[in-house]
């Protein structure tokens, strides 16, 4: 892709840094005299709240089903929900003693992101302004961190969102690959004026994930480069606080949990937040995104300091919105943080802000319109409902389309004769095909996110490893217990993006067996699969690049790739071909048994 250099390092990298001020009056937490005729103690009261992978979602609702949001647990969705809950806590208490900031992953996601970054993007000659910058001005966000989803559509897009953004995006371990220096400003300072003593300076620090490096390679390799959130962590808040900083708040796009997706394929954790609260001294609080779980509130000791550190991650789409609030004293002639709590509020029990929708709504018919074109008919319903337990057609589609796809690209190739097979999950359990028409959400639904093909060279040993690897997906279920569908799967917490059902192969997973030793019966074309032989591999960039951590793919031999997405894909050839019949290549090849026994 083109790359304005100019444009990459931009003001903000020379300065490292944006400034906030939110200032004027406020009110104090009441302060209570602890003796008779002593002086009541200065005190000051402020909330900081705070959004994560938003993903796209400015209106409550599904663009893949064309309908309003729903789940199981009726969460709803959206920045419209997220600004009314804002304007609440705003007016509780009051405006100027709160921040609002979010923790990364805004601009990919949705039909409604999509549409602005590819079919309509910001970064035509008189483009589009994106509906997440407007919404989020509109709301009055003061910082962003990055999350590694910014850097899907490439660095001209993301660069052209912080220009339309009148926050800052923050990445303090996101650096210019040739300088090593800040590619994007790396921390906010924001005041906030109190009645008594001087403004209480905020700083918030912002850390993006490492695995951006494997994730969106293609769009990052040789212009950007992505160390460890903790060793950036420890450069800056030292600085922060020389800076004044009364309370350091780290935004950080990782996950608490100390673990991470790609292996050892980079020397820095995925999800680190929990190390940075425990190895960097000098932070009050840190708003998590990335992994997707509610973390209303969680403490995390600082092993110099001994304090506690509040942690916080709400609900991913704009499902929560986390309030982190601090009780300041102020002692020896400086503010200090005195206490500090977190929890999240859940957006269903507000209506959307009209101010938001009504913003917006232009662009929300556009992408209505967009998404219901008629693309092809169906000549009968598929449904991905029983996709995490069952080889099922609608998955055996995408398998398919991959195939075709890879075999189309390399004929004439001295790979044209080796066998190609396909990896796919079961990326939304909601997904369906109608009979009849087939429109563009129906088939953007079966692929949600903006992964591309490659092509890769594997053995049939190593594809023996990489079952086996996904069957930990499973939970362990003897004979004869019983079987409850909802219960046999996402084994390890493994979501089912990372479960993946092998295209042209027939095997069974025996999920009796201890994970590692589950795959039987493993045949290509009706023969036991020969150790050495070699086969052609269609798989998502994700995974190629380490996504899930599945071995040998990463390493294996790179035949062919596509910066075309995967659901784009699918919906060029259901615009070719005009009828999807399963007939044509749907088939059961993949089935869990018990000691033989079928389970379904």
């Amino acid at each position: 892709m083109a790359f304005d250099r100019r444009t990459f390092l931009g003001t903000t990298a020379a300065t490292g840094a944006a400034v906030a001020l939110a200032g004027a009056t406020s009110t104090p937490a009441a302060a209570q005299q602890q003796e008779v005729g002593a002086p009541a103690p200065r005190t000051y009261s402020f909330t900081v709240m705070g959004t994560t992978d938003l993903h796209g979602n400015v209106f409550n609702w599904d663009y893949f089903t064309d309908k309003e949001f729903d789940d199981k647990a009726h969460n709803d969705v959206g920045l419209a929900k997220i600004s009314t809950l804002v304007n609440q806590v705003r007016a509780e208490k009051g405006r100027r003693n709160t921040l609002l900031i979010d923790a990364g992953d805004t601009i990919q996601g949705t039909q409604l992101s999509y549409y602005y970054a590819k079919v309509d993007p910001i970064t035509a000659r008189r483009g589009p302004v994106h509906p997440m910058a407007q919404a989020m001005n509109a709301i009055g966000y003061d910082a962003a961190a990055l999350g590694n989803h910014e850097f899907n559509y490439g660095i001209p897009v993301l660069r052209k969102f912080e220009e339309q953004c009148d926050f800052p995006l923050l990445g303090a371990n996101a650096l210019d690959a040739k300088t090593l220096r800040p590619a994007f400003a790396p921390y906010s300072m924001h005041r906030l004026r109190t009645p008594c003593g001087r403004d209480v300076k905020v700083a918030v620090l912002g850390l993006t994930n490492p695995g951006i490096a494997i994730w969106d390679k293609a769009n990052v390799q040789g212009k950007m480069t992505f160390p460890g959130l903790e060793e950036q962590a420890a450069k800056y808040v030292p600085k922060l606080r020389s800076m004044g900083a009364d309370v350091v708040i780290v935004s950080a796009h990782s996950g608490s949990s100390g673990t991470s997706s790609y292996g050892d394929q980079l020397p820095h954790i995925e999800n680190a937040a929990g190390l940075v609260a425990e190895q960097v001294p000098g932070i009050d609080a840190i708003l998590v995104g990335h992994a997707h779980t509610e973390i209303p509130e969680y403490r995390v000791k600082n092993k110099a300091t001994g304090k506690d550190v509040v942690l916080s991650e709400p609900l991913k789409w704009g499902q929560r919105l986390t309030l982190f609030d601090f009780e300041l004293t102020w002692v020896k002639g400086r503010w200090s943080v005195a206490k500090v709590a977190a929890k999240v509020l859940n957006s269903n029990t507000v209506a959307e802000d009209p101010k938001i929708t009504g913003l917006l709504s232009d662009e929300h018919r556009k992408v209505v319109a967009y998404v219901n074109q008629v693309i092809g008919t169906s000549t009968q319903a598929m449904s991905s409902a029983d996709g995490p337990v069952k080889d099922v057609a609608i998955i055996d589609l995408i398998n398919h389309v991959q195939a075709e796809t890879v075999k189309a690209a390399l004929a004439g190739t001295e790979w044209a004769a080796l066998p190609v097979l396909s990896q796919a999950s079961c990326f939304s359990r909601t997904a369906a095909i109608p009979a009849g028409q087939v429109t563009i959400k129906d088939a953007a639904g079966l692929y949600p996110f903006e992964n591309t093909m490659e092509a890769r060279l594997l053995t049939g040993a190593q594809l023996k490893d990489y079952l086996e690897y996904s069957a930990r997906y499973f939970v362990r279920t003897a004979p004869g217990d019983a079987v409850d569908p909802a219960k046999l799967t996402n084994a390890e917490s493994i979501p089912d993006y990372n479960y993946d059902a092998v295209y042209g192969l027939a095997y069974d997973i025996d999920i009796a067996q201890p994970a590692g030793s589950r795959i039987t019966g493993l045949t290509f074309q009706g023969k036991a699969v020969d150790p050495a032989a070699r086969f052609v591999f269609a798989v998502n960039n994700y995974r190629a690049s380490g996504g899930g951590n599945f071995p040998h793919v990463p390493q294996a031999k790179q035949l062919w790739s596509n910066s075309d997405e995967i659901r784009n894909t699918i919906i060029q050839w259901v615009k070719a071909k005009g009828t999807i019949d399963p007939a044509q290549f749907a088939s059961v090849d993949w089935r869990l048994t018990r000691a033989g026994v079928p389970v379904f």
